[in-house]
Formats: C-alpha cells, structure tokens, sequence
C-alpha cells in the first residue's frame, strides 16, 4: 500500500533551448513553494545539467521531508495536491510532485507504462500522447501521464554548398577544420607560461555564438590564406529533433510516467484498456518500476491461495483418513472467512483524499493482505475441525449425524470461541496502528481480524448444515462391524 513515508519529491523539468542560469531561478521558485508549506521540516535540491538531464528524464529533483508525525495533522498524501498546485503555479518549466514508491522500486513515478515498437519517434508520440489524454480523462491521476520522448530540441545544421566551395577554389576539409576550431571548444595544443603547462582551446566568444544566425559570420581559410565568409558557401538549416532516443528491449519505446488517486492496478488497467484500443499492430506494452514489479509478481495471489487450498485439504484427508470431512471442513469455514475479509477490502474509497465514513477501517487489495488471505485459510480451517472430529467420534458411539452434529457444535463452542477470541485480540493491535508503516499493517490485521471475526460467527451455523449434507454417515460403519463379530454363546458354570 502507499505509505506515508515523510517525503515529497518533485521533478523538474524546463525547456529544451533553456540555457543554463535559468534553471536555477526555476529551482530557486520551486524552493520557495515547498518552504511555504506547513508541515515543512527542511528542503533540497539537485539541478542537472542539459545533457544529464536529457539521459535521465528530469533536469532535477526538489522536495521536502516533513515533519513527524506527532508535529503534524496531514499525511503526505494529504499534502501533495497543495504542494502540486503551488508548483504549477511557477513559471518557466514543468515541476509534478510525488511520494517515493512503498517498494523499492529506482523509478521517479508509481506508474511506469512503456509502448515499444520498429516505428519512427513521430509515429510512437502520436500515439503515447493520445493515450496520456484519454488518461487524464479518467480522473484517476494527479496530472496527465508524462512523456519521456520530447520531440522539441532545436537543432541547426550547417549546410555546406559542395559547387560553391569548389568554385571559389575552398578547401571541404579545411573549412570543417575551421568550423570545429570556432565551436567544437576541442583541446589542441598546450603552453607554457612561468613554467606552468596550459591547454590551448580555442573557440569564439559566448556573445559571437548566442545564436544560428551568428554562425554565417565566421570566417574560413580561403585561397593564399583569403578569409571567406561561411555564408557564402553555407546555408543554416533548422529542425526539431528529440532531445532523446530511447530503447526498450531492442525497439524505440516512449515511456508514460504518471501519479494516480487510485490503486496502481487500477491506472495501470486504463492505460492498458487505452492502448490495446488505439495501438496498431505492431506495438507491444510493457512496464518498468514499480509497475513491472506489480504486473510480474502481482498476480500470483492467486496460484497462492490454491496451493494453499490444496496442502491444507491433503493435510487434513491424511489427518481424517476422508477426503469429504476436509471438503466439510474447508467449505463450511473458508468462503465465510474470505467474505468477512473482503468486505473491508471492497469498501476502501479510490481515491485517497475524498473523505468517507470507512476509511479509517478499511484497506486495499495489496500484497500484505493477500498475505493476510492465505494465513486466514488454516486460522479459519482450526475451528471446522473441532466440530467435525468431535462428530465424527459421537457417530461412532452411536449417534445419529443430526445429533452428532449438533452434540459436537455446542461441546466444541467454547474451544471454538477461545481459539477464536485469541487469534482476533492477538491481531487488532495491528488496525491501531499509527505511523510510519502503519498502512501495511493495518492491512493484515484488518483482513485477519475481519475474517477470523464474522467467519467464525458464519461457521458455527453454516458447517453443521454443510456437515449434514456433505458429510459421511459412519451408522453403515458401525452396522457392518457388528456383522462382522460372531455371537459366541457363553455357558454357565457351576461351581462344584
């Protein structure tokens, strides 16, 4: 589950064409934004320069840690919308505010879903943006899902008239010398000053290459060491490119990155819905972070629980020497539990910051407690099989399997409870939780105490009539038993 773990982070993002002092006015807004709040307990900051920030995604991080949680009333969650609005507010550059990921993930976003394929990036961002839109029309996240391709880098290119250069008698090669010596900014030589070794770079002044334009009045070598102006044989040609070209197992992806008021299942099955309506043949999904991590190992709760199923029924066949006491057992006791423990799972509001009268008692469906649905298989189990053994021992005495049954149901109320009771008080310590971490525990002790609680009340009525219908009538048992003995006639005797 999400948990309140005392930081928010925020990414910052800023033009492709910013230079470089502007992004520290933009993290200089961004700093102030977080210290205007509240529950600030302190700040910090790293701004990237241009070519990291293209590699990892983000031109910086900012956020704040909180203070504790004696000091404050809020939750981060309850904190992030207000931290985001104050962001967005700030000029100049894209920051989105989140709360690091409950499992350790390496990932900047919850959501991480990724659309890979051998088209060109246009063709891949037409399509990642149309289903960051029908995203952001679902409601169910803070801000629409982020697209890590950026097709907005302006590139010039110099364009070099090949017949120009010829005609005027230039030199191709010492015209690209030239051009690399003004810009590339390339180490050629050293130098010595007062014993000391200095590297020589040449290159043009800042204020002579602020812009493409300026790139015609560069002079080159020409013919007897002639100086020709490069827009004479030379044109500026600008375009956009991405500012990077990703990968994901050998094709170009885009990534959609997002925070959802949801559960991660739930974003991520909108986008998946989204996709498989809009993606063209070709085109595959696939997930990083915190998403992979759910979709991978996510969906083994289920294959879980059947394991589960199956080694307690073996378990107990061996143990009743039957295979329809363990059915008794598992089905009068079991579906009763997982519907007692479901129930505060099913009522748990989507979204985390609309108040509801059952969201200090209920949870999510997350890892802790289907942990929580597996254990409560053979907690549940125990109290079926103090009734059915007790019944099956008054049969063998003579009883019939209504009166066995009931017998056993009333005899064995007390153990039942008394397993019970304990189970139950041994586990709601973990719904008071309050703190960090409290979210994980208060998901597997509210799916144990629900289920151990409203499955045992359904099972002392339920199991005897399942006990009836399913259950063997040992009267056969004891009828050909007796068959089985011979009368032996015994014979006075006298005492002489």
């Amino acid at each position: 589950p999400t948990e309140d773990q005392g930081v928010i982070f925020g990414i910052l993002n800023s033009a492709s064409n910013a230079p470089a002092d502007p992004p520290h006015l933009y993290g200089k807004a961004a700093e102030e934004a977080l210290l205007s709040t509240p529950e600030r307990d302190l700040t910090f900051q790293i701004l990237f320069p241009p070519s990291a920030g293209a590699a990892l995604g983000a031109d910086g991080f900012s956020g704040m840690v909180v203070k504790p949680w004696s000091q404050r009333k809020r939750t981060t969650l309850e904190i992030l919308p207000q931290v985001q609005a104050k962001l967005s507010a700030v000029p100049g550059f894209q920051a989105f505010a989140a709360t690091p990921s409950a499992l350790p993930g390496g990932s900047n976003f919850p959501v991480e879903f990724i659309i890979a394929s051998t088209a060109d990036a246009d063709h891949l961002l037409e399509f990642a943006q149309k289903i960051s839109m029908k995203a952001a029309e679902s409601g169910m996240f803070y801000f629409p899902p982020q697209i890590d391709l950026k097709i907005d880098q302006p590139q010039s290119e110099v364009v070099i008239d090949r017949e120009k250069v010829a005609a005027l008698g230039l030199n191709l090669t010492q015209v690209g010398a030239d051009l690399a010596s003004a810009l590339g900014g390339n180490y050629v030589n050293r130098f010595n000053i007062a014993g000391r070794s200095y590297k020589v770079i040449p290159q043009l002044k800042r204020g002579d290459r602020l812009n493409p334009d300026q790139i015609k009045d560069v002079y080159v070598t020409g013919p007897n060491g002639q100086l020709v102006p490069l827009s004479t044989v030379a044109t500026i040609r600008n375009k956009v490119v991405p500012r990077s070209l990703n990968r994901f197992q050998q094709l170009n992806a885009v990534k959609l990155s997002g925070m959802t008021n949801r559960t991660l299942d739930q974003a991520l099955k909108v986008l998946e819905d989204t996709a498989h309506e809009i993606l063209p043949p070709g085109y595959v999904i696939d997930y990083t972070g915190e998403s992979r991590q759910l979709r991978q190992e996510g969906n083994k709760f289920v294959p879980a629980f059947m394991l589960a199923i199956v080694l307690i029924f073996l378990a107990l066949a061996v143990q009743f020497n039957s295979f329809r006491d363990p059915l008794v057992i598992l089905a009068g006791s079991v579906p009763l539990a997982m519907f007692g423990a479901l129930v505060f799972t099913s009522l748990k509001m989507p979204n985390p910051n609309m108040p509801f009268w059952t969201n200090g008692w209920t949870t999510t469906l997350n890892i802790y407690a289907q942990v929580g649905l597996v254990t409560l298989v053979g907690l549940i189990a125990k109290n079926g099989i103090l009734i059915v053994e007790f019944a099956n021992k008054l049969q063998e005495e003579g009883k019939s399997k209504f009166v066995a049954v009931q017998e056993a149901s009333m005899t064995r109320l007390r153990p039942v409870l008394m397993t019970s009771v304990a189970t139950i008080a041994g586990h709601f310590p973990l719904t008071l939780v309050t703190g960090a971490g409290a979210a994980a525990r208060n998901s597997i002790g509210l799916v144990l105490v629900g289920g151990m609680t409203i499955g045992t009340i359904f099972t002392l009525f339920v199991l005897p009539s399942v006990y009836i219908l399913l259950a063997k009538d040992h009267s056969h048992d004891r009828a050909r038993a007796r068959a089985a003995v011979p009368d032996v006639a015994v014979e006075p005797s006298f005492a002489n």
